[in-house]
């Protein structure tokens, strides 16, 4: 827990997380949303139909009216930055009709999978695995002390086992607070 870095405040605690975000927050575009979705869609499908109404919804925003307009907005062109967005994401643009309102996205490359780091270091070695030898823990002979107060307790279990009457039969007799209680030709109703 750090103090809240955006206004100073020492009494506000942020976790060192939002702390970053708040400090270095990710690069965006207005149409980086829309690439994400294509690229999460590529692992799916080959070809996507979005209406202009949902991806108003996935890049939080607008289109601009010249999308709903004219057909030269959805040219596959690498210098408009929202035609960079299906084109970054391994996309095209295949069929648009702005009278019904949607778009028809075809995959045309299919996009490495960005892991972490590691995981690229981890995939660059190829030794095989040998695991880490472990030592079993020994275990401790108990000390005499223990010992010989598990044997006294063993004991008195079975002293007090013995002690017990036993009686043949269902014959089972009267608890002591029974036989305070009522007397004995008496019974409860």
């Amino acid at each position: 827990m750090v103090p809240d870095v955006s206004t100073g405040d020492t009494m506000r605690m942020l976790c060192l997380h939002c702390a970053r975000k708040t400090v270095s927050p990710r690069p965006t575009t207005k149409y980086g949303a829309l690439t994400r979705y294509l690229k999460f869609r590529g692992d799916f499908t080959d070809t996507v139909k979005l209406p202009f109404a949902k991806m108003d919804g996935i890049i939080g925003d607008n289109l601009p009216m010249n999308a709903y307009n004219t057909g030269s907005w959805w040219n596959n062109l690498p210098d408009s930055p929202h035609a960079r967005a299906w084109l970054d994401a391994g996309w095209n643009v295949q069929e648009v009709n702005l009278k019904e309102g949607y778009a028809i996205f075809k995959k045309v490359k299919k996009m490495k999978k960005q892991g972490s780091r590691r995981r690229a270091k981890r995939e660059e070695i190829r030794k095989p695995f040998t695991p880490v030898h472990v030592h079993a823990p020994k275990q401790k002979a108990p000390s005499k002390t223990k010992v010989s107060k598990f044997y006294a307790r063993v004991k008195n279990i079975e002293r007090r086992r013995t002690s017990i009457p036993r009686y043949q039969g269902s014959f089972k007799p009267k608890p002591m607070h029974e036989k305070k209680l009522y007397k004995s030709q008496e019974k409860p109703h």
